[in-house]
């Protein structure tokens, strides 16, 4: 498949295959952080949002970003891209942010770098997953709770062996603990728990990453007066539930169908999945009023 890309320089490459320049501190030392956006109607969701964890998470990095990095710039960058491509309907958005070239672990600069890419998906809605996920823990490793805890760093190898594991098991994911043995999310999903109709999902101070689409989802359930508690999530919460969802801003929400022997229902994800669906119509009728 042939991919498009933009480049910090502004330079848009098409119809050939993407590559990074030698020296990417991203590539070398995973000094950098990244945003998946999704696609819908050929317009990025969330953009705003997405940006704002991005430029949070160069403060931490102490990557020195310009002025002009706003969200503006960005939903530009993008939707350039996604009008070269031809995508109108569904797709997906990765954004890169990395340290400039040079040095080796002492950077020679703290200037920022960005990669854009974009890719079509098939569905252009939210859908719900129609065989529920098989999931159970990772006990391999830990995630750290520090500073770049609530980001999405390029230092993902947590993540990456949780998905290699789950292969190896057979399941469609496994959780990931932090050092206390409190549950904090999937592989590349924030995690929901439901119990006699109201959420509970990990909160920020846990060390779970501060997902905009988790965001949204306790928005979108605070409004519709669906009770929401941050809180800390132990194995023993799953057990206890009446159902497990996952979000992320690709995917929407995955619903959980069985943690071991315990199975679920998916009732919460279905209503959530409508709601998720109607507010990205609101958008754009307001948008297009305005």
């Amino acid at each position: 498949m042939s991919e498009i890309y933009i480049n910090n320089n502004g330079e848009v490459k098409a119809n050939i295959g993407a590559t990074i320049q030698s020296g990417n501190r991203g590539h070398l030392y995973g000094d950098g952080l990244f945003e998946s956006l999704r696609v819908l109607n050929g317009k990025p969701l969330n953009v705003e949002a997405h940006v704002n964890r991005m430029m949070e998470g160069a403060k931490v990095l102490k990557i020195r970003v310009p002025n002009y990095y706003t969200a503006e710039f960005f939903e530009e960058k993008i939707q350039e891209l996604l009008d070269l491509s031809g995508i109108d309907q569904g797709g997906r958005v990765r954004i890169s942010l990395d340290r400039a070239i040079g040095g080796t672990y002492k950077p020679e600069s703290n200037e920022a770098n960005y990669f854009i890419e974009v890719y079509p998906m098939e569905h252009n809605a939210y859908t719900l997953n129609y065989k529920g996920f098989e999931v159970d823990l990772f006990m391999e490793m830990r995630k750290q709770n520090d500073i770049l805890a609530n980001f999405k760093t390029k230092n993902a190898l947590v993540y990456v062996m949780a998905s290699i594991a789950a292969q190896e098991k057979q399941l469609d994911d496994l959780l990931v603990l932090n050092p206390k043995g409190e549950i904090l999310e999937g592989s590349s999903s924030n995690l929901f728990v439901v119990s006699n109709g109201v959420l509970y999902t990990p909160g920020l101070e846990e060390g779970c990453l501060a997902g905009v689409m988790r965001m949204k989802i306790i928005n979108l359930a605070l409004a519709n007066g669906i009770k929401v508690y941050e809180c800390n999530i132990m194995p023993q919460n799953l057990l206890a539930a009446d159902e497990i969802f996952m979000t992320n801003a690709v995917k929407g929400i995955t619903w959980v169908g069985g943690y071991r022997t315990k199975r679920y229902f998916n009732n919460m994800s279905k209503k959530l999945t409508d709601l998720l669906n109607k507010s990205v119509v609101e958008l754009e009728e307001n948008t297009e009023e305005n």
